[in-house]
């Protein structure tokens, strides 16, 4: 399966702007920069807004007619296990197999060890090319890398085959992620993952890996920038090292899952895959429902009254909400607004806390983080919700394919 160079993960929980992001996808292929679309929706996303996987197939086959797009495009069963792929199969054509969990669980000693001795070359002095200096690898430290990450391989591994059995060989895209968990994963540990990959025979095109720094859903980056560099471009080296050392595909490439909105390391990207003439999978774009809520404010009358109401419910739901993205937010409840206080709003004032325009005064990180989770409150709203998505389409588009555009396929591709 072509797989382009570049490709970009667009979320949309609501099934209702698929037009409005492809629209920018279309203005940076006129500019002369092609990136693929790939709409995602994870299996907990389908739970809350009671929607099924073949919804967002639809949704791209839509918006790819609609607007007479050319290249290539993607639906990916996002963050799926052995027990969630299924009905995500047959509409998918890109897999991003999640075995974060699996990390540090035992793989099997004699498995251990004979990995280990399969890698026996590597020991010593290791020199990857892009990295400065020597890497000191002994047959211990290989040992304690498989401990750590095999079974967690082997997971996905077998993942990857039940789904290339249901699918036939060379019919999806396979991501490998092991971005949700606690410890990022060095340069070292990521080339013998790499390793572990090639001995479990996935052929796998983009591997998500876990970066130094917190990843906070909807907002900016919060870590050492230098060390993020550092860690980025050893990471690209990495990959076309072991390209060329294992026989994975040669069009393997680096997938960044940044919760959206990394603004501050979107230079630091771009710069490092053109220095290295590499490719990128980025998942950016999960904030669309927040840019119907921009939307929705924005157009005044009951738009904004919806608006406030989802504010006003998230707010009373707090703990409910934010609890399953605990590891992922950092809201100040201080400093989020009373509900007499939101009540109070204009739509200019709604909609400059919510955007994520940094330089602005009245942009509120931690309101705009609670209401990224509260995406339920809209849900369990139904049609009243839906509806005025549609009502007041036009002007929701417009944030949307601006958002998408402007904040992220520019900074990160274009510049």
């Amino acid at each position: 399966m072509n797989f382009p160079k570049y490709s970009m993960g667009i979320g949309d929980r609501f099934a209702h702007q698929g037009k409005a992001q492809l629209a920018a996808f279309v203005k940076a292929k006129q500019l002369g920069v092609e990136v693929a679309p790939v709409w995602n929706k994870s299996n907990r996303e389908h739970l809350i807004v009671h929607s099924e996987p073949p919804s967002v197939r639809a949704e791209a086959d839509a918006a790819v007619k609609a607007l007479g797009w050319k290249g290539p495009y993607f639906v990916d069963a996002d963050h799926i296990g052995i027990k969630t792929v299924d009905p995500f199969i047959p509409g998918s054509d890109f897999f991003t197999i999640d075995v974060a969990d699996f990390i540090a669980k035992p793989a099997a000693e004699a498995d251990v060890k004979a990995f280990a001795a399969a890698q026996g070359k590597n020991t010593g002095s290791l020199r990857i090319p892009g990295i400065e200096g020597a890497i000191d690898v002994s047959a211990d430290r290989i040992e304690a890398i498989a401990r750590k990450y095999l079974f967690a391989v082997q997971e996905a591994g077998r993942i990857y085959r039940h789904i290339e059995a249901k699918k036939g060989k060379g019919s999806f895209v396979p991501e490998v992620s092991m971005d949700e968990t606690d410890q990022p994963q060095t340069p070292v540990e990521l080339f013998f993952i790499l390793a572990m990959l090639a001995q479990e025979k996935v052929p796998l095109r983009t591997i998500a890996p876990k970066f130094t720094g917190r990843f906070n859903k909807g907002v900016d980056y919060v870590g050492d920038l230098r060390q993020f560099e550092k860690e980025f471009n050893e990471d690209l080296a990495v990959i076309a090292f072991a390209v060329k050392e294992f026989g994975l595909p040669a069009d393997l490439k680096l997938s960044v899952h940044s919760g959206s909105d990394k603004f501050s390391i979107y230079a630091i990207i771009r710069n490092a895959i053109r220095k290295h003439g590499a490719g990128l999978h980025i998942k950016t774009a999960g904030t669309t429902w927040l840019e119907e809520l921009i939307g929705l404010a924005s157009a005044g009358g009951e738009g904004l009254e919806i608006a406030k109401d989802v504010y006003r419910q998230a707010l009373g739901r707090y703990d409910e909400l934010v609890a399953p993205y605990a590891a992922v937010i950092d809201v100040d409840r201080a400093k989020l607004p009373s509900p007499e206080e939101a009540a109070g709003w204009s739509g200019e004032q709604y909609a400059t806390a919510l955007r994520h325009d940094q330089k602005n005064r009245n942009y509120n990180p931690s309101f705009r983080q609670l209401l990224h989770v509260g995406y339920k409150v809209a849900a369990q709203m139904g049609e009243r919700y839906t509806g005025a998505l549609e009502a007041y389409e036009d002007t929701i588009a417009k944030n949307v394919t601006e958002n998408i555009f402007d904040r992220h396929l520019k900074p990160v591709f274009i510049g």
